[in-house]
C-alpha cells in the first residue's frame, strides 16, 4: 500500500513538472519568437526585457542585453525581497519556475518568423502564451515578475487587490513600449494581451469569472483555517447530512478565481486526502 502511494505521489509530481516545463517552454517561444522580433510589448518582465534589449542595441554589441539575463537581474532582487518581507511564502511556487523560464528563453534562439501580418503575430502569440499561462497556473506555479511584484505590494495595500496591482503595472509596461516601438505595435500588443487571457481561461476554467467551491470533510477546521489565513479568502460552513450514511457532516464553501481552484483542492487533499 505504501509503495502504490509513493509511486502514485511520484506520478503526481512527474506530472506536475512536465505540465510547468511545457507551459514555460509555449510562453519562452512566444517570446522569442514573435514578441521581440516584432516588438510587441505586452506586459510582464519579458516586456521590459524587450524594450530594455531595444534601447541598449546602440551600446552593447551582439544586439543589446539578451531578454533572459533582463529576467534574471529583474527576479533576483525580487526573490530577495520577497524573502525578506514574506519569508518561503511566495519563493517555492514561483522560484523554480522562473530558473525553468530563464533557461527557456536563453535556450530557445530568437528567431524572426517573418511575419508580415502583425495581427497574425499578435493572435499566435496571444494563444501561445495563454495555453503556457494556463498550464502553469494549473499547477500552482507561477513565472514570478510582475505577478509576484503585484502579490507582495498586496500584501501591504491589501484594499487594493492583486490583479488591479497587476493591471496598473503591466499597463505601464505596456505605454512604456508603446513610447519605444510606437502607438500601432501598443494596439498589437493589447489585442495580444486580450488573446492571453481567453486562452488561460479557458485552460483553466473555461469562460466563468469565479468559481464556488464546496468541501465536505471531517477536517473542516484545519481546512477553513489555512484557506483564511493563506489565501486570505472567506469560507462559510454549513450543516449538512450525508442521505447515504445518514451522517450529519460540515460542508464548507467559498468563492474563489479560476486559478485558486487548483490551490483549494491541494489544500483540501493535504488536510484530508478523504475530502
Amino acid at each position: 500500500m505504501a509503495a502504490d502511494n509513493k509511486k502514485k505521489k511520484t506520478i503526481q509530481i512527474l506530472q506536475k513538472y512536465s505540465m510547468l516545463v511545457a507551459g514555460i517552454i509555449l510562453m519562452a517561444l512566444a517570446v522569442n519568437l514573435i514578441y521581440e522580433p516584432m516588438g510587441l510589448v505586452t506586459g510582464g518582465v519579458s516586456g521590459i526585457a524587450i524594450v530594455v534589449k531595444y534601447l541598449t542595441e546602440p551600446f552593447i554589441e551582439g544586439g543589446g542585453v539578451p531578454v533572459w539575463l533582463t529576467n534574471v537581474l529583474f527576479n533576483v532582487p525580487l526573490f530577495l525581497l520577497a524573502f525578506w518581507m514574506e519569508g518561503k511564502k511566495y519563493i517555492v511556487s514561483g522560484l523554480v519556475g522562473t530558473v525553468i523560464f530563464t533557461l527557456a528563453l536563453y535556450l530557445i534562439p530568437v528567431c524572426n518568423l517573418q511575419l508580415e501580418d502583425k495581427l497574425l503575430g499578435a493572435l499566435f502569440g496571444g494563444a501561445l502564451t495563454g495555453v503556457g499561462i494556463g498550464l502553469v497556473f494549473s499547477v500552482s506555479a507561477s513565472t514570478g515578475g510582475t505577478d509576484l511584484l503585484a502579490m507582495l505590494i498586496h500584501d501591504k495595500k491589501r484594499h487594493i487587490s492583486a490583479p488591479q496591482i497587476l493591471y496598473v503595472i503591466d499597463g505601464t509596461i505596456i505605454l512604456s513600449g508603446a513610447m519605444v516601438f510606437g502607438i500601432s505595435n501598443a494596439l498589437y500588443a493589447i489585442i495580444a494581451v486580450f488573446i492571453t487571457t481567453k486562452f488561460s481561461d479557458a485552460i483553466l476554467e473555461g469562460l466563468k469569472f469565479a468559481k464556488m467551491a464546496y468541501i465536505i470533510s471531517n477536517e473542516y477546521e484545519k481546512i477553513a483555517n489555512v484557506i483564511l489565513t493563506s489565501m486570505d479568502r472567506g469560507v462559510t460552513g454549513v450543516y449538512a447530512k450525508g442521505m447515504y450514511s445518514n451522517a450529519d457532516k460540515k460542508m464548507l464553501f467559498c468563492v474563489v478565481s479560476k486559478k485558486e481552484i487548483v490551490q483549494i483542492i491541494e489544500i483540501s487533499k493535504k488536510m484530508d486526502p478523504n475530502s
